[in-house]
């Protein structure tokens, strides 16, 4: 017999299986899906078992199987041929596929073979000859006594004796060792008390219910503190009490602690959590509590989704507008894609969740693609909070330079009322750009070509995009003057503001506070348990939390976003204000959203005050018609990246010229260099393709995907309806 393996080297040149032979003694226990050991030229490496056949054209010097890497791992049908639709989707090498889908402990490449935790516990071998043993051995009373506590039917852990105890009773035969799987998050927490439903709520469930075992997409649309959650629960609970399993997807880490704990207290053990925080012992143990059927219900970020439930009964994504659904590397997968092919797969439902969906996705909803169902009301007494524009153009000319006039009364109102405040500012760091007064100098990263942003609170400069750092120096490296100024704003800025300003509790949450395992746990219960009056974060803290307190909720730049030279920049920034403004007044009847801005007449900025997602749809739409964006035309970006500044620029426009011979009804736009020119020492050229149908480049693209496969000076990225382009 013979196993055709797929090679754990992600080269598009070994992009395809290589023939072993299956040793006798491996015959009977090796399945399709394993993992197992190869040897490969001169050395043992992994890979993934595709086929078993009886056949082989060429058995010349073949080689065997050296074993199996794990024989409690598998990967399924569904996945595997799941793998196959993502590399013809994505243009991606097979085990580049596969290994998207696994957590880092089970990855193909892990060294450690085992990340499995045991409890030892003894048991008795015979219960005749236990009682006999303990009749006839008086004096040993503490082996005596851990026989009688066996035979009393009680769970001895092998750690609570002696190891000489232990041991001989072994050897005697007359107790064994048996280990149980021990998981390091174990939750047995039903505190859950139900609510009761309203009436748009139970409208919504019971659509989608009625749509149980069938291939069925919705988009559930509803505002912020709508009761969304509430409906995933409701859904899902009923899925679970049909024998089928539920996977809800989270664009976010920060969201999983607030989420998770509701699913927790209502379902307790029967939850499995899924995202990069975990360690890896704790990824290896909740991946095995799927595998085994231990779990019913899945909470995760992206990768979630790839989760082996053998019976899958709803798919939820949360937040469904959010760009982290979409991986940025090879494979370059859109959650929302792989929920879709789940979907038909299982005949279950997919529901999309949000207050601002995407425009692709409502578009789709319209034409009936999908189910639309809304949420119009917030729940209980809870209100839309009362919004505010500030013309900060006005402000400066007061030297109000972070917090207005207004903004401040607001926030000192609320703190008085002993309520809580959250800024959000979409800018890590202390300041955006340090340069000289004296000569003009500006500190940039030497890879990356752009501004290094001051961290006050480690007094260094950081690229934001390689993670080069260097020391804050106190002269000017150019001039040697001391004569540097900081320009821009970023959340540690607005902190020191903040605290000198009110001397009140303030927590800050951004990638730098949170980078520490657990450390977004604790900010979140600090905000939870009011330890905090003031809230400082960037966009992690937009959207997806619950905190009763807060009553206020104000962005200080709402023209970050806006200024980004993106399609979607105007889409992105009613996004982030809606639901910046959705964090204010979800327990209250009397809240406050204030949106600072030096464009007070801009559209988007007025739509997002009065919540008219209507008003953002109908104006986007048309400018995307017009400029035959999505959801008119799909695009695809075609990315060259180099050492070489001149080899990547001679590719690409070898790329274009290619494709002006080869492609009919295809706008091409470029080349033009990448919004991100350079990264970490790499120059990127690219080229973006805009058409009706994807059958008109299909064939064209994977031409050059295979013309690059094997030039080493030249990488070759193609990435299929980017997040940005």
């Amino acid at each position: 017999m013979y196993a055709n393996i797929l090679v754990e080297y992600g080269a598009k040149a070994l992009d395809q299986t290589f023939t072993y032979i299956i040793p006798d003694s491996l015959k009977d226990t090796l399945k399709v899906g394993m993992k197992v050991k190869v040897p490969f030229r001169n050395t043992l490496i992994n890979g993934f078992v595709l086929e078993i056949t009886n056949d082989c054209n060429n058995n010349n010097n073949l080689k065997e199987i050296a074993s199996i890497t794990d024989e409690y791992f598998c990967l399924n049908k569904e996945l595997l041929e799941l793998g196959k639709k993502i590399k013809e989707l994505t243009l991606c090498s097979l085990i580049q596929a596969y290994q998207a889908m696994l957590p880092s402990s089970m990855k193909i490449k892990t060294i450690k073979s085992s990340y499995q935790k045991y409890d030892e516990y003894l048991e008795f071998i015979n219960k005749d000859v236990t009682i006999n043993y303990t009749n006839n051995n008086k004096r040993s009373t503490k082996q005596v006594e851990l026989l009688n506590r066996l035979l009393n039917n009680e769970k001895i852990l092998k750690k609570e004796y002696s190891l000489d105890i232990v041991k001989k009773l072994i050897k005697e035969n007359i107790i064994k060792i048996n280990k149980v799987n021990k998981y390091r998050i174990n939750i047995d927490n039903n505190n859950f008390k139900k609510k009761e439903l309203t009436l748009e709520q139970k409208e919504v469930v019971d659509k989608v219910e009625a749509s149980f075992n069938k291939s069925e997409t919705f988009l559930l649309h509803g505002v912020t503190g709508s009761g969304k959650t509430e409906v995933y629960m409701e859904l899902i609970e009923k899925v679970v009490k049909t024998g089928k399993c539920a996977i809800l997807l989270v664009p976010e880490i920060s969201l999983t602690h607030q989420i998770v704990s509701r699913f927790y207290s209502r379902f307790g053990s029967d939850v499995a959590i899924f995202h990069s925080a975990l360690s890896d012992g704790e990824k290896y143990d909740e991946y095995h509590k799927i595998l085994n059927g231990d779990v019913h219900i899945v909470v995760g970020t992206r990768s979630a989704i790839f989760v082996p439930f053998d019976k899958i009964g709803i798919i939820i994504l949360d937040e469904e507008q959010s760009s982290n659904y979409k991986q940025d590397s090879n494979p370059r997968y859109h959650a929302r894609d792989i929920a879709l092919l789940r979907s038909k797969y299982h005949n279950c439902p997919v529901v999309l969740g949000s207050a601002t969906p995407s425009l692709e996705t409502m578009a789709r909803a319209k034409k009936g693609v999908y189910t639309l169902l809304s949420l119009t009301k917030r729940i209980g007494k809870s209100v839309m909070p009362t919004t505010k524009i500030v013309d900060m153009q006005e402000e400066y000319k007061k030297r109000n330079m972070i917090i207005s006039d207004y903004l401040d009364q607001k926030i000192r109102e609320k703190l008085e009322s002993n309520e809580q405040v959250l800024l959000m500012l979409n800018r890590r760091g202390f300041s955006t750009i340090v340069n000289c007064k004296n000569c003009g100098y500006t500190f940039k990263c030497p890879h990356c070509e752009i501004s290094l942003t001051y961290h006050k609170t480690c007094n260094n400069l950081r690229c934001h995009y390689c993670g080069y750092t260097i020391n804050n120096p106190d002269t000017c490296p150019s001039c040697m003057e001391k004569s540097l100024t900081n320009f821009g704003l970023g959340t540690e800025k607005l902190e020191e503001e903040i605290n000198k300003r009110y001397n009140v509790k303030t927590v800050r949450m951004d990638a730098d506070t949170t980078s520490r395992k657990g450390s977004q746990d604790e900010i979140i219960s600090k905000i939870e348990n009011e330890d905090v009056n003031i809230i400082v974060g960037t966009q992690m803290i937009s959207k997806g939390f619950d905190f009763p307190k807060v009553t206020l909720a104000a962005i200080i730049n709402a023209d970050d976003s806006l200024n980004i030279p993106d399609f979607r920049s105007g889409e992105n920034t009613f996004e982030l204000i809606t639901q910046t403004i959705g964090r204010a007044g979800r327990a209250s009847d009397k809240s406050d959203a204030v949106i600072q801005t030096f464009n007070s007449d801009n559209k988007i900025i007025e739509y997002a005050k009065n919540n008219d997602y209507e008003s953002l749809y109908n104006y986007e739409m048309n400018i995307r018609k017009i400029l035959k964006y999505p959801p008119y035309f799909y695009i695809t970006k075609i990315l060259i990246a180099s050492k070489d500044y001149n080899e990547a620029s001679k590719e690409i426009s070898k790329v274009k010229s290619y494709l002006d011979k080869k492609l009919n009804n295809v706008i091409i736009l470029g080349p033009t260099t990448a919004a991100m020119f350079k990264i970490n020492n790499v120059y990127r050229f690219q080229i973006i393709l805009k058409y009706k149908d994807y059958n008109l480049v299909k064939e064209h693209l994977k031409y050059l995907d295979d013309v690059y496969r094997l030039n080493s000076k030249v990488n070759i990225e193609i990435d299929n309806n980017p997040t940005r382009a």
